[in-house]
């Protein structure tokens, strides 16, 4: 594998493991996973992903306010510029063209670069926080319920959603997983409402959470010293 596809594609490694003690310092650079997240929408998908905070994550968000293809080939062009150990694009199905919609995750796949898509809108992600949701719906009709779980108008660029929802965010995985496992097989342009953004929010907190594993093997050979 060259050096441009092997900085596209992603290297799903665990953090470090740790066997005993040992006195040897431990670069944080060196456990640290570097994502790059590039969305469709310029606010609302970046404005979520960005409140998953850790010193264990670097994570470069681009909203480009494009159609599905044309983020995949952005997403490419900016792993030429940097490397980084996960790869993904965000995007809807929305009122694409189905045919660029499915170009849009071939092209993905071949490249190696993950795809975290909502059929029909983002929005169904943040539903699937309060209640299991089989049935399509428009865009204002997602809004509308959304103001309705929360209590409150929901604001499409909120820069506080996920702190509002964090706390029934495995209700929202495992709804989403239960939800693609109703479509056999699968046909992503077709699936309505389905979504993968499940499988990017459980690579971040899996991120996270090997992080804090460290952190924690250190102090306990910090303690025993």
């Amino acid at each position: 594998m060259n050096k441009r596809n092997s900085r596209i594609n992603n290297r799903h490694s665990r953090g470090s493991s740790y066997r005993g003690y040992s006195n040897r310092k431990i670069d944080v650079k060196d456990i640290r996973k570097r994502f790059l997240i590039v969305c469709e929408g310029e606010k609302t998908e970046p404005n979520y992903f960005k409140s998953f905070r850790s010193p264990g994550l670097v994570i470069a968000i681009h909203g480009i306010g494009a159609n599905p293809s044309r983020l995949v080939d952005e997403a490419k062009k900016l792993c030429k510029q940097d490397e980084y150990d996960y790869t993904w694009c965000v995007f809807d199905r929305d009122s694409w063209p189905k045919q660029d919609f499915n170009n849009a995750l071939q092209n993905a796949r071949l490249q190696g670069i993950e795809v975290a898509y909502s059929n029909e809108a983002f929005e169904l992600w943040y539903i699937l926080h309060f209640e299991y949701l089989n049935t399509g719906l428009s865009r204002r009709d997602y809004e509308h319920k959304l103001s309705n779980l929360l209590g409150q108008p929901y604001r499409k660029n909120s820069e506080t959603i996920y702190e509002q929802i964090k706390n029934c965010q495995q209700t929202a995985i495992k709804n989403a997983e239960r939800l693609i496992k109703e479509y056999e097989p699968l046909v992503p342009a077709d699936d309505n409402p389905s979504t993968t953004v499940y499988k990017l929010v459980q690579q971040l907190n899996e991120a996270i959470s090997n992080k804090v594993a460290v952190n924690a093997n250190e102090q306990v050979k910090s303690d025993i010293k």
